[in-house]
């Protein structure tokens, strides 16, 4: 079942595995640079059924750092386009963009720098902003409360980059509600401590978003999240959180929800071993209807096979593997005699 092709709307992945989006930390003023041509050309190759594009901003102060990327003007709808066009020429695969703002996580050194890390001055830092001014660890910045003008000007720039995404062809788009960006921090009663509507309602805000972007995106191309089942903490975001939002981003007309979990501080609970968000996965799955992509410490053929077969996603989503060996999808593939996964170039290698 793993290999079996799986059309969503009018969009068809020859298989089950998504490329997850990594952040590289090598944009310049926001766009896409060679690193990324180089990266992501070796990814399109790879077998997989559709690549991910790492989270990328929706303006300027929304990445989590300098050299994060950003689809917020012409310039870097541009490159955008440049780069897809670039892949599209390659293969036919799939491609598809998260997009994001960093909240108060934002404002950072790229983690080979100085990791987990807040700017300062004389780096260039810049105010952040959250649902409630509480700051993410002992030595970072209090970010700013978001007014409601803010957030109105929030949505709107979703509903921008969403756009741009639509013009530069992507043929998914996923909102990313998780890992302590800024929707995580509304959703998550440990960062939201608002006494407005969007603190009563701590769903609010995020679909508010996920509604202007479904209004504009098209209807036979991918719309996902990636969304947090669990803070692993003390009075976070709980199961029935998680069911509640999944549901209604599936009433506001999402094909999927991709399943992550921790994030919101720097500490967490989380015990990480192979396949650790499986139950997370197979709660969803088992209480909604919706299209559910498990992520987490896959790294091999034989387990992701077991995840699908045994119903605990629908897609699997697999990311360091694929910076260890761009090509171990394709090795498992020969094995199996499915020589059409083989690019005619590497037939005489792999």
């Amino acid at each position: 079942m793993l290999f079996k092709k799986i059309k969503i709307n009018k969009v068809i992945l020859k298989n089950r595995i998504v490329v997850s989006p990594m952040c590289q930390y090598s944009g310049k003023n926001g766009c896409p640079t060679n690193w990324h041509f180089s990266h992501l050309s070796k990814l399109i190759n790879s077998g997989a059924g559709m690549l991910m594009i790492e989270s990328t901003a929706v303006e300027n102060n929304g990445k989590i750092s300098h050299r994060d990327l950003c689809l917020s003007n012409k310039k870097q709808e541009k490159k955008f386009k440049e780069l897809k066009n670039f892949l599209g020429k390659i293969n036919k695969t799939p491609i598809g963009l998260q997009i994001s703002h960093s909240g108060r996580k934002g404002s950072s050194f790229v983690p080979w720098e100085k990791k987990n890390k807040p700017l300062n001055k004389k780096n260039k830092s810049w105010q952040t902003y959250s649902a409630s001014p509480l700051k993410r660890d002992i030595n970072w910045p209090t970010p700013k409360e978001l007014t409601k003008k803010k957030i109105i000007t929030l949505l709107k720039k979703f509903r921008d980059t969403a756009i741009r995404a639509r013009r530069v062809g992507f043929e998914c788009l996923e909102i990313h509600m998780a890992h302590g960006y800024l929707l995580h921090q509304f959703l998550s009663p440990i960062s939201n401590k608002r006494n407005d509507e969007f603190g009563r309602s701590k769903h609010s805000f995020p679909l508010d978003i996920a509604r202007e972007v479904r209004k504009i995106w098209p209807k036979e191309k991918i719309l996902g999240a990636r969304i947090t089942a669990t803070d692993h903490l003390k009075d976070g975001i709980n199961f029935k959180d998680s069911i509640d939002l999944v549901n209604n981003l599936k009433k506001i007309g999402f094909d999927y929800v991709c399943v992550s979990s921790g994030g919101i501080l720097p500490i967490t609970n989380m015990k990480i071993k192979k396949a650790f968000r499986k139950n997370l996965s197979k709660k969803i799955k088992k209480n909604s209807s919706i299209l559910v992509r498990t992520s987490g410490s896959i790294d091999n053929i034989n387990l992701a096979e077991q995840l699908i077969k045994n119903n605990f996603a629908d897609l699997i989503a697999v990311g360091r593997k694929f910076i260890k060996d761009p090509n171990w999808i394709l090795s498992e593939t020969k094995k199996r005699k499915m020589q059409e996964y083989i690019p005619k170039q590497y037939l005489r290698c792999i």
